[in-house]
């Protein structure tokens, strides 16, 4: 027993040491040499295997790559459809450039380990039987399973939900800036340089592949299919359709902005038709009980010291 709660800790430390060089120390060693890579471009002199192995930071040449092979062994143990969910997944919540498919199939896995360790100490120590101690375990490694995607699915909830929030924002400044004379491109481009938030990172990266050579509507596709966002589909179909079509892109942008606000307030009426129904499990539950106590209590009282006097 204490031999498998030592190796579980250790298997806990080993999990939270990977978490944070995954998410934390990775990336910045990526960031910083690609840094350095861009502006020693210039003159740059042709040296040995070992030089540049000696200018790659200690972290990328020791432990990224034993988190490569791990991620690689854990990933075998996986289902084999579940690394094209899982980064389609983390492209919704704006994770894909800091995690890999394979680095969350291997989270996920080391869950489902971690809580079925626990499992297993817990029936060790309760008298269960056969069936329960079964059940028991089946629940712990079905939690640890599904922990890992439902804290993902809440991410691409609150990203989405920030998406929806900020667009009606920017279609109007976007509409003003048009109507007052700029390009679309160059509208857009002076909003994403006052403004943040994750539409702003699409719409950065779909400047960036606009610049890189892809077409705008190819590129606006591209952003409306990493958002999935129903109000930004519409917006992006209507602007493909006014190019195609050769219509005027400031009107196009006024009747887009004036759907939209349309479309909010129709969810709005919608959320607060929504709330009587809402409201009803938590009146039932801690309302009526308070209020009966305090209208019956002093009635049943009476009553009680009535009949204890007869």
């Amino acid at each position: 027993m204490v031999l498998l709660i030592s190796l579980l800790t250790a298997f806990l430390v080993f999990s939270i040491l990977y978490y944070v060089i995954k998410t934390k120390v990775v990336p910045d060693n990526q960031v910083h040499q690609r840094l350095r890579n861009l502006q020693g471009g210039e003159g740059r002199v042709i040296t040995s295997h070992t030089d540049e192995l000696a200018q790659v930071p200690f972290l990328d040449r020791t432990v990224v790559p034993l988190l490569r092979k791990f991620e690689n062994f854990m990933v075998r143990f996986a289902p084999s459809g579940i690394h094209d969910t899982v980064e389609q997944k983390l492209m919704l919540a704006g994770l894909l450039g800091k995690w890999s498919a394979n680095g969350f199939i291997t989270v996920w896995l080391i869950s489902m380990a971690i809580f079925f360790g626990i499992a297993y100490i817990v029936i060790t120590k309760k008298t269960m039987s056969y069936t329960q101690s079964v059940l028991f375990a089946w629940l712990c490694v079905m939690v640890g399973a599904l922990l890992p995607f439902s804290t993902l699915n809440s991410a691409v909830r609150k990203r989405q939900k920030a998406i929806d929030k900020q667009l009606p924002e920017v279609l109007d400044l976007l509409s003003v800036s048009v109507r007052a004379g700029l390009s679309f491109d160059g509208a857009l481009r002076k909003i994403t340089d006052r403004m943040a938030g994750p539409l702003i990172d699409e719409f950065k990266r779909m400047q960036q592949d606009v610049r890189m050579g892809t077409p705008r509507a190819r590129a606006l596709q591209a952003m409306a299919k990493r958002c999935d966002v129903e109000d930004l589909y519409l917006f992006i179909t209507s602007v493909i359709q006014a190019e195609r079509l050769g219509t005027s892109m400031g009107r196009t942008l006024d009747n887009q902005a004036d759907n939209m606000r349309e479309r909010r307030r129709q969810k709005a009426k919608a959320e607060a038709l929504k709330a009587p129904v809402k409201i009803v499990f938590p009146l039932v539950i801690f309302i009526f009980p308070a209020i009966f106590v305090v209208v019956l209590l002093p009635s049943i009282f009476s009553l009680m010291h009535s009949l204890g006097g007869k």
